[in-house]
């Protein structure tokens, strides 16, 4: 039996079994394995954290922004708007469709098919400029769409223009008042969508001005000079300012023929030469009105030829009364179609040329253009009528005045904007909100809605030279066995009826006239009328907002106190 030594002993007291000592050595390399998986996958929270905060740099492929691009063409960005459009880049020029231009930029530019020309009418002469087959011209019409030269454009339009490569685009700016802007404190990015992860469309250097298109919580939608629109954040742009551009572009101006007191006009219907004798009579107790004017030219063909029943002796005793004479011209017959004669050019000069020729051979001070129920489809040729006639018009000092009916949807085309830009006045037929047809009764031109008419009308025109027209008759409405029928009559007539049938009348201060009603042999009868207590409300609508002054149809239907109700409530 072997004796161990106590060094022995000790070493054999501490001496790991060999059992243990395998499990220990089994636990290390595992626990190594936890600490790494730890470390990695607290590397990767962090990184993505950071990452998920860092902005990205990486380009938005540009044709995807645009959409592909064939050779020859460009995309169009004009302000703040990038189009579906293309325009073209051939011949060493640049060109926009002229549905572009027309559309953005400057809607003068009128397409005579008949010549086969652009027409232009500045405010004293009407240009044109023929179309090529060929690319160099400022005019070409290629595959059937017309396309204006940039050079060209710029003529008559105030406007910037940039052109880049690839991709191919042409950048336009063409609004410079009251303009909401920012401007870069810091080189940053403008974005394709609001979020630092979204691709970068174009690094933005400090001092950078971009127009402001919507102000967001984190970020501006802004569009830049060089045809992008985007997001930027706010934090790295200024606060929102409006400015005005000092532009050196010189556009031609109209100069209107205007009368320096307010305009008091009264339409007088004349149906034959003959009729124009009974003059004296309708105006010998008439006061106030300055402007009279007769209906004495009506279109009679497609070929823009008219008849005239205008006299010399008229306008002489109209003159010696103090009145000025703007003959009217319609286009009441039915052997027409106005669209017929204003969209082709040479019906529609030939248009223009008898009525300043018949306008100055008997002397007339204006002419008042009254054409009514105008289809969508010639809002373009009926404007450029009146830009062809305001030239003639102006030249020859004449007042231009049109009629237009109060302004709803289904009227856009007439464009009472343009129209307040190239002729004198722009008159509102302030009646027949109720006309005969009318599903139902009601007043030929209640307070609420002739008050209407006018804001939305000076949504468009300068108060100074819109004139509001009010009507000296009423409906008598018959309701017989469920059917609605109506007649108009004169102010002289509805007297006759309140007196004949006793009719009891009241204030409606829903519409600000007084409002009868009656029966008889069975039918029912109602009218909304017109008198002088009603039209002084309309008028006094004049001064309230500050118009160029008052018309009225027709003379001969009002009675002798409507003329001092106008001009007691005129000034």
């Amino acid at each position: 039996m072997k004796t161990l030594s106590n060094w022995e002993i000790y070493d054999t007291r501490n001496e790991v079994p060999k059992g243990r000592m395998t499990m220990k050595k089994k636990y290390i390399p595992a626990l190594v394995v936890c600490v790494l998986i730890i470390i990695v996958a607290v590397v990767g929270g962090a990184t993505h954290v950071i990452s998920k905060y860092i902005p990205t740099k990486k380009q938005m492929d540009l044709n995807e922004y645009y959409g592909q691009i064939a050779p020859g063409e460009a995309a169009l960005i004009l302000g703040t708007e990038k189009l579906e459009q293309r325009g073209l880049l051939a011949g060493g020029q640049e060109y926009l469709p002229l549905d572009v231009v027309n559309t953005y930029l400057n809607q003068r530019y009128y397409w005579d098919e008949e010549g086969q020309q652009i027409l232009y009418a500045t405010p004293s002469e009407v240009t044109s400029m023929p179309a090529s087959q060929e690319a160099g011209s400022e005019v070409w019409q290629k595959d059937g769409t017309i396309y204006l030269s940039v050079s060209y454009i710029s003529q008559y339009t105030d406007m910037d223009v940039f052109v880049y490569e690839n991709p191919g685009r042409i950048a336009i700016q063409y609004q410079f008042s009251d303009v909401n802007t920012v401007t870069a404190k810091k080189d940053t990015y403008v974005r394709y969508r609001g979020g630092i992860k979204s691709e970068v469309l174009s690094k933005i250097e400090k001092g950078s001005t971009m127009i402001l298109m919507e102000e967001l919580e984190d970020w501006d939608q802004v569009a830049t000079q060089d045809g992008y629109i985007g997001y930027v954040q706010k934090k790295a742009v200024s606060d929102p300012e409006k400015i005005t551009a000092d532009r050196k572009f010189a556009r031609e101006e109209y100069n209107y023929i205007t009368m320096d007191k307010p305009v008091n006009l009264v339409w007088h219907q004349v149906t034959s030469v003959e009729a124009n004798a009974g003059l004296p009579e309708a105006i010998a107790n008439m006061t106030g009105v300055n402007v009279i004017s007769p209906t004495w030219f009506s279109i009679i063909d497609n070929s823009g030829n008219i008849s005239s029943i205008a006299t010399e002796d008229y306008v002489s005793l109209a003159h010696e009364r103090g009145l000025q004479v703007w003959g009217l011209v319609d286009n009441f017959s039915e052997n027409i179609s106005t669209t017929q004669v204003l969209s082709h050019t040479g019906s529609r000069q030939n248009l223009v040329q008898q009525l300043i020729d018949s306008a100055l051979a008997a002397g007339i001070d204006g002419i008042n253009v009254d054409f009514e129920y105008l289809e969508e489809e010639v809002g373009i040729h009926f404007l450029q009528f009146l830009r062809e006639l305001s030239v003639e018009c102006h030249k020859n000092h004449l007042v231009l005045s049109v009629d237009n009916p109060v302004p709803e949807d289904f009227t856009s085309h007439y464009d009472r904007a343009e129209q307040g830009r190239v002729v004198d006045y722009v008159i509102i037929m302030g009646y027949d909100e109720h006309y005969v047809g009318s599903e139902e009764a009601g007043s030929v031109a209640s307070l609420p809605w002739v008050e209407k008419g006018i804001q939305d009308t000076l949504a468009e025109v300068p108060a100074e030279r819109v004139i509001n027209a009010v009507p000296f008759y009423t409906r008598l409405w018959k309701t017989l066995a469920g059917t609605l029928s109506s007649e108009a009559i004169g102010m002289g007539q509805v007297q006759e009826v309140i007196s004949k049938y006793n009719v009891e009348t009241y204030w409606d201060k829903t519409t600000s006239q007084n409002y009868g009603t009656f029966e008889k042999e069975g039918a029912s009868f109602q009218m909304w009328i017109e008198d002088a207590q009603s039209i002084a409300e309309k008028v006094k609508l004049v001064p309230k907002y500050k118009l160029a002054g008052v018309a009225a149809w027709k003379l001969g239907f009002e009675d002798s106190g409507i003329w001092q109700a106008i001009s007691e409530n005129l000034q």
